[in-house]
């Protein structure tokens, strides 16, 4: 899940790879210029730049290609040398910068990398960027030792009042203990759906390797709106409404609720 900086008005994405946190370098592009990608493939054109990505590979990437960094740093600064981040990644086995395609694609880069790349476009944007970015941090360190990082217990404390009203107003003597499961995993997927925006088989798709289930691996913001939803679905299953019906009321909920804990959009399934 990626976050959000504002930084003298510009928008400033950071997702997290391996623990590490990444920014993007498209978005402080977009700081000097309307074509951000000019901006970034000027900026590896420098014979500075160069020298400073390859240090910090060989600092902290042990498959690093010095033979062809070695090529780059001998043709760059002159008129004809050209450099895009996909080719920095495939020649020399970078770690330190990502290409990602697509709409929210973009080139994305190591925090130590960023600030670097954002001391070229501006200091005084990076002065900003720095600030934010440890107030950030500073944020995610508080909600911590708040107890933040309890998580999965949050979700538990409705799940007793949740799965006595599926058990009261779903599931009857004619099901057998199969279809039973069937019936309390479908609720689940429901809030899943709602909170996560898909379902507990689709994490394990997408996540083969994840350490847990989609609720392990969830923010205790999550957490928390899903320990409220069960409670509202309880209560509508009780008055009988069906799946439809609750799944549009309960994405209302959590969307409020969303933009209570965290005060910021949050994009919940829209189908």
């Amino acid at each position: 899940m990626k976050k959000k900086l504002l930084v003298q008005k510009t928008s400033v994405s950071i997702m997290n790879k391996n623990d590490d946190d990444y920014i993007s370098l498209t978005d402080i592009a977009k700081y000097k210029s309307d074509e951000p990608k000019i901006v970034i493939q000027n900026w590896l054109r420098n014979k500075n730049t160069i020298e400073f990505l390859g240090l910090w590979e060989k600092i902290n990437n042990p498959d690093f290609n010095r033979i062809e960094f070695d090529t780059f740093k001998n043709e760059a600064g002159s008129n004809a040398f050209t450099l895009s981040p996909t080719k920095w990644i495939k020649h020399t086995n970078a770690i330190g910068i990502i290409s990602k395609s697509g709409r929210y694609g973009g080139t994305f880069a190591h925090k130590d990398i960023a600030f670097e790349f954002a001391s070229w476009i501006s200091a005084e944007f990076k002065l900003y960027l720095i600030k934010e970015f440890q107030r950030l941090k500073e944020q995610e360190s508080q909600r911590e030792a708040l107890g933040w990082n309890v998580k999965r217990e949050l979700a538990k404390v409705n799940y007793k009042i949740h799965t006595d009203a599926i058990k009261e107003h779903l599931i009857n003597d004619n099901l057998n203990n199969y279809q039973k499961s069937i019936t309390y995993a479908d609720e689940a997927d429901l809030l899943n759906l709602v909170v996560f925006g898909k379902t507990a088989k689709q994490f394990r798709e997408e996540n083969p390797k994840a350490d847990g289930n989609i609720r392990d691996n969830a923010s205790a913001e999550e957490l928390i709106i899903l320990a409220n939803l069960e409670t509202h679905n309880a209560e509508m299953i009780k008055q009988g409404l069906n799946k439809q019906e609750r799944f549009k009321k309960l994405r209302e909920i959590a969307k409020s609720q969303f933009k209570s804990i965290t005060n910021i959009d949050t994009k919940l399934i829209t189908k």
